[in-house]
């Protein structure tokens, strides 16, 4: 028996989802094969989990004979979002809402028991979730999927997202949602929603305006130089979690163009979801 679950991280970036399931407790993961259209992130990731990570498009990738897909025990992945994204609605035809397809032909090359896709809450519901859930059952799998907030886990945004878990020994349904252990502030039972300045606040103030050649993760600890208009709207919406729908509404004459979409009916802000409001209490 092998001594770690061998995983595959496809649409990988630089590794985040990877990350993630190593560092779970008692669970020793370890990603033998990754993919990334993105040469740039393809070697970040080899740089953090070794030369395990191919770049190109996976579905040419596919297609090549010499290209072989290892056996694992789990694919995880998030293929790219903006098909669903709400600032790329009105393309129904965008390519990228199809590229769960081969996601699940690399699950079933794989012999996978197990995976886990991460994509924007815009997904569920739509035909890509009904025909990939109802592919993966197809193939033995029974699915859970729903949407989960990054905040109810202890990280400082309220951010989004969809997940879709597939598994062939158990039920994930049993499993999922996890229970959460951040609340909104005033919920009782758990702790509240963590702010940035729960989770930066130790941190010595910042040094230069570029990478400094020291340990982790100070050598990412430096500062900006942002112009005086940019300076004019940090003083325009003071306030903890305010955000850019508060800019344009308190000061329009700041607020650049490619934050705001003009439609027939005048002017439409996208939601706070899109620009990941920072909690607060």
């Amino acid at each position: 028996m092998p001594d770690f679950v061998r995983t595959i991280d496809l649409f990988c970036g630089a590794g985040g989802l990877s990350v993630g399931f190593e560092q779970l407790s008692g669970v020793p993961f370890k990603t033998v094969w990754a993919n990334d259209f993105n040469a740039c992130a393809a070697h970040t990731f080899n740089l953090n989990f070794g030369p395990v990570c191919r770049s190109g498009d996976i579905v040419d990738l596919l297609q090549d004979s010499s290209a072989e897909v290892p056996q694992v025990d789990v694919v995880i992945g998030g293929p790219p979002c903006q098909g669903f994204s709400l600032l790329n609605k009105q393309r129904g035809d965008d390519p990228r809402k199809k590229l769960w397809i081969p996601f699940m032909e690399v699950v079933r090359r794989s012999g996978a028991r197990l995976f886990v896709m991460e994509n924007v809450p815009q997904l569920l519901g739509s035909r890509e979730h009904q025909e990939l859930c109802a592919g993966a059952v197809s193939m033995g799998f029974m699915v859970w999927s729903g949407a989960l907030v990054a905040a109810d886990y202890g990280v400082p945004q309220t951010r989004t997202r969809a997940f879709i878990v597939g598994c062939m020994d158990n039920d994930p349904a049993e499993f999922f949602p996890p229970l959460a252990t951040h609340r909104k502030p005033g919920s009782a039972a758990v702790r509240p929603w963590r702010t940035v300045a729960d989770a930066i606040k130790d941190l010595p103030p910042p040094e230069g305006t570029e990478i400094r050649d020291i340990a982790p993760p100070l050598d990412l600890h430096f500062g900006r130089n942002p112009t005086e208009k940019s300076r004019a709207r940090y003083r325009a919406i003071p306030e903890q979690g305010m955000n850019r729908l508060d800019l344009q509404r308190v000061a329009p004459e700041l607020t650049p163009n490619c934050w705001v979409r003009k439609t027939s009916g005048g002017t439409d802000l996208f939601g706070r979801l899109w620009w990941g409001t920072t909690p607060s209490h």
